[in-house]
């Protein structure tokens, strides 16, 4: 017969880490290097197609990368604490429901529990038990209602500030040939599409998509936008010359 773990066992057990997927640092730095990286690849496409030459490239590049990083850090400020605030109210009035309306919002919660397929005995008796602490029934009704963990709220400034310096690392890199001496559109171009392969590979191993499959993806979203911003800048770059 096998014996059941011990408490040593336990002990020695080391639990796997898990990632940040709840919005905090990891979506707003992928988000920041991903936008960076198309942002101003668009951008050296869209100047280069139109016939600017290297010193216009640079300019118009650093203004893309310094508005966009304030732009990116200060919407991921606004949205993380907007929602972090749209929580709080939650939790506000979801305390003031159990308040008024504790048996009701014990039968609701022992509902969801039966859902999630326990018993209707055990789901009561968890109910009675999570209700016996207000606090802990207004966090676990939270936690069953909205799938956020009112305890665990992401930090704004974390958010704002990954997303800032991503956006900055993503948005030079389609820059370095420029500012290296070379006044070659395709390889600020190669040099950005190899930064997305890059970029699209690393976040792969946060997730279940093969490392090629997420490289050639971004590259896929950089192309469509290189593509139609080169299009527009040659558009415009001869009539403006006509």
């Amino acid at each position: 017969m096998t014996q059941a773990p011990g408490p040593a066992e336990f002990a020695a057990h080391e639990h796997a880490h898990h990632s940040d997927v709840s919005g905090g640092w990891l979506r707003a730095a992928v988000f920041g290097a991903m936008d960076g990286l198309v942002t101003n690849i668009a951008l050296v496409a869209g100047v280069g197609g139109g016939g600017g030459d290297r010193s216009l490239v640079i300019l118009t590049g650093m203004a893309g990368l310094v508005a966009g990083a304030f732009s990116m850090a200060l919407g991921e400020f606004a949205s993380v604490d907007t929602q972090n605030d749209a929580v709080r109210h939650e939790v506000d009035v979801e305390r003031a429901e159990i308040r008024l309306h504790p048996d009701a919002e014990r039968a609701e919660l022992a509902g969801m529990y039966e859902e999630m397929g326990l018993t209707q005995p055990t789901a009561e008796a968890v109910a009675r038990e999570v209700h016996g602490d207000p606090e802990l029934a207004v966090r676990v009704h939270i936690t069953q209602e909205l799938g956020v963990d009112p305890d665990d709220k992401p930090s704004p400034w974390v958010a704002a500030l990954s997303s800032f310096l991503c956006f900055a690392v993503g948005g030079i890199v389609p820059l370095v040939p420029f500012l290296l001496g070379s006044s070659s559109l395709v390889l600020g171009l190669l040099v950005g599409g190899v930064g997305l392969v890059v970029a699209g590979a690393l976040t792969a191993r946060f997730t279940t998509r093969p490392w090629w499959l997420a490289g050639l993806r971004q590259l896929a979203f950089g192309a469509i936008a290189a593509g139609a911003t080169f299009l527009v800048g040659a558009l415009i770059g001869v009539n403006v010359a006509g």
